[in-house]
């Protein structure tokens, strides 16, 4: 089945009662049991709910695996994967990942004895001195939020497959789309479905899928134990949403691709961070394992000072200063102070993430209108 056709199809079965073509909002806490033990698959709404088995069998679907699970946030869904390790045991993480990432294993895991190791992985061969009989999971990006950064995912799996290390992928930048890891040999996809896979910035959930049957069970169990699930109506905004995601990531490309083009040519840019330019680090990495480079583009200006960066962010218009991405609304961000404030100064910088960057979410607007209230807001 072609993918655009997948996105429409995905998880969706007429209701067997009524045959609604889209899939019901079950609003309900529990079921009733015919006797103890005896029921229809369905016990109390933590444990299940059609809704939400409807959105994970086609997460699934979409990402080319066998079992979706889905959770109250894309940072929910990276505290399940941790959870499957036990004190003493070792990740190698990305450098420059998303700060919730970073906040999560330095704040709440470190103190229960998990050892995080932080590599650039531009280069898959930065990951071979960290791994030992310790490391359990290797946990990447790609591309990295915010710069950008493009990490071989087939490499990296060629790297940990030998150890029995997992290797978990957030494709939150990229999506279902643009980019399946599983297929580039992948333990573990995890998406922050917040962002495109909802695409209306209307819902809060995160989503996991895997080919194997073990650790599904494994963080299924962890799902119904810790509890962060989705409710029924949040499930049905993100079902919707990845009916449209195919026409709506065509459209946030098109509008990345001349929007990186214009930053690139405006006088007062000093860098542009775009997958899709030749001069890229790893462009030819992302044109093998990405359909095409997606909507986020991060730039610097030449003027870089901390008045001038704030004078941008405030100017414009249809950009709107806002945490998040992926919306059909565009969104311009300041990285140092939003999305990645919670990581130390000193290691943003040495990571290359300055206090001058600026995000952009690029959305699915006329793209000459957004060009023209960057011009006005840059000057």
């Amino acid at each position: 089945m072609k993918i655009n056709t997948k996105m429409i199809h995905a998880g969706a079965e007429p209701d067997p009662s009524t045959g609604a073509i889209m899939t019901p909002i079950y609003q309900t806490s529990t079921y009733v049991q015919e006797a103890p033990g005896v029921n229809k698959g369905y016990e109390y709404a933590r444990s299940q709910n059609p809704t939400r088995f409807a959105l994970e069998r086609a997460m699934a679907e979409i990402e080319n695996g066998k079992f979706g699970l889905v959770f109250a946030s894309g940072v929910a869904a990276t505290d399940a994967v941790i959870k499957l390790l036990q004190p003493g045991d070792e990740v190698i993480a990305a450098n420059d990942m998303y700060g919730g990432t970073y906040r999560l294993f330095t704040k709440v895991f470190e103190k229960f004895g998990i050892v995080f190791h932080y590599v650039n992985m531009q280069q898959a061969e930065n990951i071979k001195p960290w791994i030992n009989s310790k490391t359990k999971l290797i946990w990447l990006e790609t591309p990295t939020n915010p710069l950008m950064n493009i990490t071989d995912v087939a490499a990296v799996a060629a790297i940990a497959k030998p150890n029995n290390t997992l290797v978990c992928v957030n494709n939150t930048f990229a999506s279902p789309y643009l980019q399946n890891p599983l297929d580039l040999g992948a333990d573990i996809v995890m998406h922050s479905a917040t962002k495109y896979l909802g695409g209306h910035s209307d819902v809060i959930q995160g989503s996991l899928v895997v080919n194997d049957q073990s650790l599904r069970d494994q963080l299924y169990f962890i799902q119904k134990s810790s509890g962060a699930v989705p409710g029924p109506q949040d499930c049905f905004l993100v079902l919707r949403g990845i009916k449209t995601l195919h026409v709506r990531m065509q459209r946030h490309c098109e509008n990345g691709e001349k929007i990186a083009k214009y930053l690139r040519s405006n006088t007062k840019v000093a860098r542009v961070y775009w997958p899709g330019f030749e001069d890229h680090p790893n462009h030819e990495i992302a044109k093998r394992q990405m359909s095409y480079f997606g909507g986020m583009i991060s730039f610097e200006l030449k003027d870089d000072s901390d008045a001038e960066t704030r004078r941008v962010l405030s100017s414009t218009k249809l950009f709107s200063l806002a945490e998040s991405l992926g919306g059909v609304e565009s969104l311009i961000n300041h990285p140092a102070s939003m999305t990645h404030a919670s990581i130390p100064k000193a290691e943003r910088i040495k990571n290359g993430l300055k206090d001058s960057l600026i995000r952009l979410s690029v959305g699915i607007e006329d793209a000459e209108d957004l060009i023209a209230d960057l011009e006005q807001a840059i000057g």
